[in-house]
């Protein structure tokens, strides 16, 4: 249904093609009140009737009105049905046309809905609704030139109103013509300004913001000087005049604007940044004695107390440390460790806040003070002890020494065991050391704590999700979700990204393909339905006179796609598919298909299966009937309800997602194009991007394409260690084309020799492993390559990668599990041996991990089954992929 009725045009009714008399006119009328008062089934009822005269049935205009009506009920199909019989009774109507087009925009075929507007002002050039309904869809999809054009005719249209002027303005600074957009302002201001105080303050900051634009600083502030007063937005006044003036390099007027900034917000970190630019210190005691000027002027502010500590050093650097620490534990202030977090770049500083943190510890357990030799300070509450241990365990996960972590965290929780925050950091802790399944518990316990918290609720749902325990983690979320329907199509409704992104990635762990994919184009509707609700702020921007917020609007809009949430569905999405494309799913056959490839027995077994199903079904209805007294009323809810999913599936918008479905595609690549075009568009910075794009390309065997795609991923990280699998793997493939033609021949090799920078492939691999001899990733991608260069050396290959010395870099549970699933993968051929060699130095390594624990060999029944101790032995995702045709998925 559309979201807006609009009012259809003043002469509806009276098309010169076909008049209608004055009894149909009448019931015209109220069949155009009640769509305009959304009484669609009464506007139905009355176009019945004017259709039901022998000489109206084809009467154009109620045909498409009829058409619009019932597309507001759902009934798509039957709605685009009657106003294209309307319109091909009626090609002259300028209603019909205008109707159709309001029916494409509803099936969000805007290209369509476009044309249509455009036919229908040929037969009526001064229809203002019909103008700004095109204006609005091609500011949709950014046809500003058109949008332009519309607007003058708006504006020549209607001179006196305000939205006439301000839609001109605009269409012209999206075109980036900013004079032409300031002369319609000021015009404008000129002639109309008979509005609120808000919206005249709005738009002198929009005027602003065109100067600043446009390039003119200095006019820019003489306009904000001139209009200070009449600026209801202090702030934004501010901190325009602040940027403005570091602009003009007039860095003591900013510096007042900054202080003044500083008074109203002390917790803006932005603030002092662009103070100390203003400024402009010297040296460190420069530089510190601003801040030591806020904390004067600002006692309870803690910013200025924390950014100090990025830039000090030595003894400096320990007392504003053990101040600011003192401070925050006496508060109990739960985001300590977040907030030092940015410190721990600088392993002298990690030193010493892991020394004042346990010196704290010490004093707190023997004097009850932060130091003995605070003799004057009074007596610290048992809760700084407790936040001080928070705080050690959340500092030794960090540092991945796990078992000193689980230490603290328990001595915590021995002190006060109804603290929620201190199960959600041992929860922490067994996530950080590769137990998702004990770190799910913990937060489950937590959440019993104190079952009405939002926040720890979905925290433990998204802990069991990363333990793959989906279902549980959907009814832990229906605790705070609608009544009467499943979690997940509530939190779809309510799009809610996080939740379906891990529950995409825990079926890709589980292998369930299909599930993953529905996920993940679900996601992508979220974005095309976000893209699409700014369809309704182009009038009620334009009304309110938030103009500014409006351009920042369209601007984030345009690069929607850019977002992580979307990055990470896209790449899971695309990852999905290359997969399917190398071991395609074979689709469910038919019944008839099933048996006709049984044994015997095997038919007897599965009818005997089919008739116990009917058998419980039959008797499951037959409990329910009895007892249910309200049967028949379920059995009609059941019914709207099976009738309006049909709806949906038959309507492109909201068409369901089959799993099944979406496995068995036919054309793989083609579903991964389509999220991997967006990122290329508006995530080209991020090496990932290109390296997919290759993987796809690889497959479609575009030689050229893969070409571009590494030299776009070398120009942003040359020494990726997937980018060197990729660069040997084209190399290959062109050694290995013979039917090139001589142009691409010519460019491919070219290239190639600039990326190898060696005499050959082999020879790059020696150089690359050599020179990334430390680092963990690199050397399973060089191990790759060597072992498919020369599978002779597989011994060699073997010893190089399972190596865990202690100089390694990304010596990390993710990395030895990419290695371990190398291994078990046959990335260097059939090594089980190795593999569990390489196991246990793992699991001596990080004994708290799962993927690396020792199977468990249980006596009981249990131990009969053969899937037992798979599962005993790694977690649900950690079993090795599969091996990739070309190029390894394990990187």
């Amino acid at each position: 249904a559309l979201r807006v009725v609009p009012s259809i045009l003043s002469r509806q009714g009276m098309s010169k093609s076909q008049p209608l008399p004055p009894k149909e006119q009448t019931l015209f009328k109220r069949v155009l009140k009640c769509y305009e008062q959304k009484q669609f089934k009464n506007g139905l009822k009355f176009a019945k009737q004017i259709l039901s005269n022998p000489k109206q049935s084809e009467h154009g205009e109620t045909l498409a009105m009829k058409g619009l009506m019932l597309n507001a009920l759902g009934k798509k199909d039957e709605a685009f049905d009657h106003a294209r019989r309307g319109l091909k009774s009626d090609i002259r109507s300028h209603v019909c046309w205008h109707v159709y087009g309001l029916l494409q925009r509803a099936d969000r075929k805007f290209d369509e809905a476009i044309k249509c507007y455009r036919n229908a002002l040929k037969l009526d050039q001064e229809n203002l609704q019909i103008m700004r309904d095109l204006s609005l869809l091609q500011v949709q999809m950014r046809d500003l030139e058109g949008y332009r054009e519309t607007r003058y005719q708006l504006l020549q249209q209607r001179p006196a109103q305000r939205q006439s002027w301000i839609g001109y303005a605009v269409s012209y600074h999206l075109l980036k013509e900013y004079s032409m957009a300031l002369s319609i302002i000021e015009q404008f201001s000129d002639t109309q300004m008979e509005t609120l105080e808000y919206e005249k303050s709005e738009l002198f900051l929009y005027q602003n913001m065109l100067l600043v634009e446009s390039g003119q600083h200095q006019a820019a502030v003489d306009h904000l000087e001139k209009f200070e007063s009449q600026v209801v937005d202090k702030i934004s006044l501010l901190e325009a005049k602040g940027d403005l003036l570091m602009t003009l390099g007039r860095q003591s007027e900013a510096a007042l604007v900054y202080r003044e900034l500083l008074e109203r917000n002390p917790e803006n970190i932005l603030y002092y940044r662009r103070l100390e630019e203003a400024r402009q210190p010297a040296t460190v005691e420069e530089r510190l004695a601003i801040y030591a000027e806020q904390i004067e002027h600002r006692h309870s502010a803690s910013l200025p107390r924390r950014l100090p500590l990025s830039f000090l050093t030595g003894e400096k650097f320990q007392g504003f440390l053990d101040a600011y620490m003192r401070r925050m534990l006496a508060k109990g202030a739960a985001p300590l460790f977040k907030l030092l977090k940015c410190l721990y770049s600088d392993a002298e500083k990690v030193q010493t806040i892991e020394q004042t943190a346990l010196g704290f510890l010490e004093s707190l357990a023997t004097c009850e003070k932060f130091s003995p030799e605070d003799a004057d300070s009074d007596i610290q509450p048992p809760t700084t002890e407790l936040w001080t241990l928070h705080l050690i365990a959340r500092h030794f996960c960090y540092l991945h020494q796990w078992e000193k972590a689980l230490e603290y965290i328990n001595r915590a929780l021995e002190h006060t065991p109804t603290l929620v925050e201190l199960y959600v950091v041992k929860g922490k802790i067994y996530k950080s050391a590769g137990d998702c399944q004990k770190a799910a518990e913990c937060l489950n316990d937590g959440r019993m704590l104190d079952t009405a918290d939002r926040y720890i609720n979905c925290k433990c749902a998204k802990y069991m999700l990363q333990s793959d325990q989906v279902e549980r983690a959907e009814e832990l979320c229906s605790m705070f979700t609608r009544e009467g329907s499943s979690a997940a199509d509530t939190l779809n409704e309510m799009q809610c990204i996080w939740f379906e992104r891990e529950c995409a990635l825990s079926y890709q762990r589980q292998g369930q393909w299909g599930k993953a994919l529905q996920k993940c184009h679900e996601i992508e509707r979220h974005f095309v339905e976000i893209f699409d609700d700014q369809f309704d702020f182009h009038t009620y921007c334009m009304r309110k006179m938030t103009l500014r917020s409006y351009v920042e609007l369209l601007q984030v809009e345009d690069k929607l796609r850019s977002h992580p949430f979307y990055f990470d569905a896209a790449r899971l999405a695309i990852e999905i598919y290359i997969r399917l494309y190398d071991k395609p799913l074979v689709a469910q056959h038919s019944v008839d298909d099933q048996l006709a490839e049984m044994s015997e027995q095997e038919k007897k077994k599965l009818l005997s299966k089919q008739r116990k199903a009917q058998k419980k079904a039959a008797h499951k209805q037959q409990v329910h009937s009895g007892q249910d007294k309200d049967g028949v009323k379920k059995d009609a809810k059941e019914k709207e309800v099976k009738q309006a999913d049909s709806e949906k599936r038959e309507s492109g918008k909201d068409q369901i997602l089959l799993p099944e479905e979406l496995e068995t595609t036919k054309e793989p690549l083609e579903e991964a194009l389509k999220f991997l075009r967006p990122l290329q568009t508006l995530v080209s910075g991020r090496v990932e991007t290109h390296l997919l794009a290759y993987r796809i390309y690889c497959r479609k065997k575009k030689l050229l394409l893969m070409l571009q795609s590494v030299k776009r991923a070398a120009a942003i990280d040359q020494n990726h260690h997937e980018l060197h699998e990729h660069i040997v793997d084209l190399a290959l493939a062109v050694a290995a084309s013979e039917s090139l033609a001589r142009p691409v021949s010519a460019i491919l090799r070219t290239s190639l020799l600039a990326l190898l920078d060696a005499p050959d492939v082999y020879e790059f691999n020696s150089q690359f492993r050599s020179t990334h001899a430390k680092s963990l990733p690199h050397l399973l991608s060089g191990c790759k390559v060597w072992y498919k260069l020369r599978p002779e050396k597989k011994d060699d290959v073997i010893r190089v990668v399972t190596n865990l010395a202690d100089d390694l870099t990304d010596r990390s549970v993710k990395w030895c599990s990419r290695v371990l699933e190398a291994l078990r993968g046959g990335d260097f051929g059939d090594v089980p041996e190795a593999a569990d060699r390489y196991k246990g130095d793992c699991h001596k390594l990080f004994p708290l991990t799962t993927a690396f624990a020792p199977a468990k060999v249980d006596n009981t029944e249990d131990a009969l089954d053969p899937g037992v101790a798979d599962t005993q032995e790694t977690r649900p995702g950690t079993e090795p992929p599969e091996k990739d045709g070309i190029l390894s998925e394990s990187s």
